[in-house]
């Protein structure tokens, strides 16, 4: 029998599918129960499924998978799908499904989406990763069908990890900030979070405050009687962060030819930055003449929405506690800069970055979500869709992101030499400015067949089988599979 053959997206979805069947058991604390799915991929192409409930009332999906259903089989080689982070802990004698899992010695899982229950917030794709699984998150799209799916359980989850948190645990940008008040906090930020969140408030309610409390921005504080800024909320709102936060601010910098701009600190509360930089890069950019109306207009010569979308990722996704590390972004005539102190979250590789659609895993829930209610970030995940496309929107080539400890850093090429810049091959140099065009085609998308390669590229398809082959040759990139089901893709 033939190998039964699934792309990873085919088995979330299908898990998803599962996870909808599961049963609502009646709970007399009141607390909701989560939709769970899980579901095992054999090596020989075998799927086995479970959801919570199916069996008993009550039993979690992964128990019910590994322990009701294959508890007799060798599952050292599967591999795991599940909608939710798996338990860490259950009352004695039942185990949680993350030492299940690793017990069972699976080693890939792709996990669905956080479980922000204080009891697991975490805690479960760190056990999975200590104990040498590879972890990988649904892709963003499907995270969002759980997430509504579950919208009751996520929404009691967070209200109990609120409860459960203590100070000792937190960070200091999750802890308040002793000896400060609400005097700390800009009025100018504030009213723009009003106004761009549509909240019917005004800066000085008393409901207001309790508002920013929900959230992680204050904590009311028993002993002082007053609602207290946490350290994020100094970060969001602070009229001057950096008295907390040394490293709280972008660096701007900007170089064409002999002429250096001067360089600008951005260090105001994060809500006013992004609208600030981009006032700023209207102003610094190289402006060329736009024809596409009747009118011809100035217009900065690299699209702004672009830049501006890099450097709100950068603000929200680093992780302020390097000390001596920021934020920067560097402009000169080849190519643009941002850097961001912080490795990706170990769930989200450097490949999943680069094809722009890395899941949702936040190291700063608060401040994404603050930003999410002003429209600046999508909540949680990495709204990249427009770099993307900026090769076929605008004819510039394909950013790319590496990390170079302490720094993620995403790289804008705006030429021929900054397209260099970002490609980790010898043969780069020797590319025409025509055939680097062509290489952007395997940067736009991740596999690339012969004949899609001839319809992108405009090329006669002998001279495109010819070019492929060179480009084999000479290890910039690579094919995979034979005939006419042969895909090339970008060599790593």
């Amino acid at each position: 029998m033939a190998k039964a053959k699934y792309t990873d997206r085919a088995l979330m979805q299908k898990t998803i599918e599962v996870m909808n069947k599961s049963i609502n058991e009646p709970r007399p604390d009141g607390k909701v129960p989560p939709k769970v799915g899980a579901l095992l991929l054999f090596p020989d192409g075998r799927v086995e499924t479970a959801f919570r409930g199916e069996l008993r009332d009550g039993d979690h999906a992964e128990f019910t998978l590994l322990e009701r259903k294959l508890a007799n089989e060798n599952l050292e080689d599967c591999v795991l799908f599940t909608t939710l982070e798996p338990c860490v802990e259950r009352n004695p004698p039942k185990v949680p499904c993350c030492r299940r899992t690793t017990n069972a010695r699976i080693k890939k899982v792709f996990v669905g989406i956080e479980d922000r229950d204080p009891t697991v917030d975490g805690k479960g794709i760190k056990h999975l990763e200590k104990n040498g699984v590879e972890v990988k998150m649904f892709d963003r799209d499907l995270q969002r069908v759980i997430e509504e799916e579950n919208k009751a359980f996520l929404k009691q989850a967070l209200k109990r990890k609120k409860e459960t948190e203590e100070e000792d645990v937190r960070s200091p940008i999750e802890n308040p900030i002793a000896n400060y008040d609400r005097s700390k906090f800009s009025d100018k930020a504030l009213q723009k979070f009003i106004n761009e969140s549509n909240l019917n408030y005004t800066i000085n309610d008393e409901s207001f405050l309790e508002y920013l409390a929900d959230f992680g921005a204050m904590e009311w504080s028993q002993s002082k009687k007053r609602f207290v800024p946490t350290g994020y909320g100094i970060l969001l709102f602070g009229v001057n962060p950096r008295a907390k936060f040394k490293n709280a601010v972008l660096k701007a910098h900007v170089t064409y030819g002999n002429n250096k701009i001067e360089p600008k600190d951005f260090s105001d509360a994060l809500v006013l930055v992004p609208d600030q930089i981009e006032e700023w890069l209207k102003k610094v950019l190289p402006l060329s003449k736009d024809t596409s109306e009747f009118k011809r207009k100035d217009v900065p010569d690299f699209p702004i929405n672009v830049l501006r979308e890099a450097i709100v990722n950068a603000l929200v996704h680093r992780d302020y506690e390097i000390e001596g590390a920021k934020c920067e972004i560097k402009i000169d005539n080849d190519k643009i800069i941002v850097t961001s102190p912080g490795k990706p979250l170990p769930a989200i590789s450097l490949e999943q970055l680069n094809t722009f659609e890395a899941p949702s895993l936040s190291r700063n829930p608060i401040i994404t979500y603050a930003f999410s209610l002003m429209d600046y970030v999508e909540e949680k995940g990495f709204g990249m869709k427009t770099f993307k496309t900026l090769n076929k929107d605008f004819g510039l080539p394909i950013p790319k992101y590496i990390f170079k400890e302490p720094f993620l850093i995403l790289t804008f090429p705006r030429t021929t030499e900054g397209v260099k810049s970002v490609i980790d091959s010898k043969v780069i140099d020797s590319l025409s400015n025509e055939q680097l065009s062509y290489l952007e085609i395997f940067r736009e998308h991740e596999f690339v067949t012969k004949a899609e390669f001839v319809d992108y590229s405009k090329m006669a398809d002998r001279s495109a089988q010819r070019l492929l082959k060179d480009w084999v040759d000479d290890g910039l990139i690579e094919s995979i599979g034979a005939g006419k089901s042969t895909k090339y893709k970008l060599k790593d």
